[in-house]
């Protein structure tokens, strides 16, 4: 490769040395910088004397450019050499295979891809720029060749920006982000840290598979703080299916706390009529708790309700009938809690609200 070859690379590189500052992101970095020199030749000659004192080395000999880690020349994860450079906005380049972008783009990769040439064995492959961040178009095209970005901690930001990307370049969402494939992990990954975004993101684009197993994170999120662009992003569908979560769940803890501890048969010391007072007394407790029920209400809070109970009775039997009680509404709320069964399913499926956590 001789030194004009590496002009025409070079001439899309503005300030390489802008890489330098790292950002604010907790990412990994997707890129290394490598330097290009010209070639020199292999014996050392004297300069002619009359062409005077030798020149001191221009300093585009030596240029310092960003690569890639994963999608560099010498890469080993496809068998053919790579013949397309895409140049991120930052200026890092990735060398891909133009085939490869085909195969799972339905518009040419925005037909931004070029006609098939052929080139010779050291002639730089065509290099098409792109308006992405190295962070984004390196999730882009882990996507596009199935291969995981777990490595690089991608922030949930960057996962968002991907996916936007990938409707851009055609590249389909919905068989891209399912549950086998790594794109997939990457986001359920970021669920715990930022459910909302999450969910408005699978609810964006009707990631119905993503969707259920994030809104199990949002049953402490306050409907309250709900803004209207993520309103807007989800949808009516989405937004609807996000309430009656949490009404739903709400509304099973109600029906859950209604029935008093089993009476049990009069005997001398404990009739019909003491009985009654355990009854008010659950009533009463488990008012306290549906007046203030929360979807993401714990078992801790209705043991701390509910056991104090028992120091008020002198009957043996109540007291295990009240124990029998809470442990059967505690083991009842752990199952609403963590079931996978939807409160809203999709189109032809029959929905079942006895026991939803998820949309």
């Amino acid at each position: 490769m001789d030194s004009a070859d590496w002009e025409s690379v070079m001439q899309f590189v503005s300030d390489p040395l802008d890489m330098d500052s790292p950002g604010p992101s907790s990412e990994k970095p997707v890129s290394e910088k490598t330097t290009l020199a010209s070639p020199a030749p292999l014996i050392l000659t004297p300069p002619i004397s009359c062409q005077g004192s030798p020149l001191e080395e221009s300093p585009e000999a030596h240029t310092i450019v960003s690569v890639s880690t994963t999608f560099f020349p010498g890469a080993n994860f496809s068998p053919l050499p790579p013949d397309l450079i895409l140049l991120s906005s930052d200026a890092v380049f990735f060398y891909v295979h133009c085939h490869q972008l085909l195969a799972v783009s339905e518009n040419s990769f925005q037909s931004l891809l070029p006609e098939k040439q052929n080139k010779g064995k050291d002639d730089i492959p065509p290099i098409v720029s792109l308006s992405e961040s190295a962070n984004v178009l390196n999730i882009v095209l882990h996507t596009a060749y199935n291969m995981s970005c777990s490595h690089y901690s991608p922030s949930v930001d960057t996962l968002i920006a991907t996916v936007d990307a990938l409707t851009k370049y055609g590249i389909p969402v919905k068989s891209h982000v399912v549950p086998s494939t790594p794109l997939y992990s990457a986001i359920l990954a970021q669920a715990p840290l930022a459910p909302m975004q999450t969910f408005a993101l699978a609810a964006k684009y009707d990631l119905y598979e993503l969707a259920v197993p994030i809104s199990a994170h949002l049953l402490s999120f306050p409907l309250s703080a709900l803004t209207d662009e993520q309103a807007e992003q989800m949808g009516p569908i989405y937004l609807k299916r996000l309430f009656f979560l949490h009404l739903g769940r709400i509304d099973a803890l109600k029906r859950l706390l209604l029935p008093p501890p089993h009476p049990h048969a009069p005997t001398s010391t404990c009739d019909f009529i003491e009985q009654k007072k355990l009854t008010r007394a659950w009533a009463l407790a488990s008012a306290y708790l549906a007046w203030d029920a929360r979807p993401d209400l714990s078992t801790s809070s209705m043991e701390s309700a509910l056991c104090p109970l028992a120091e008020h009775l002198s009957c043996e039997v109540c007291r295990s009938s009240l124990g029998e009680r809470i442990k059967q509404l505690i083991i009842q709320w752990s199952v609403v809690k963590v079931g996978a069964c939807p409160l809203i399913c999709p189109p032809r499926v029959r929905a079942d609200t006895s026991s939803s956590t998820s949309i």
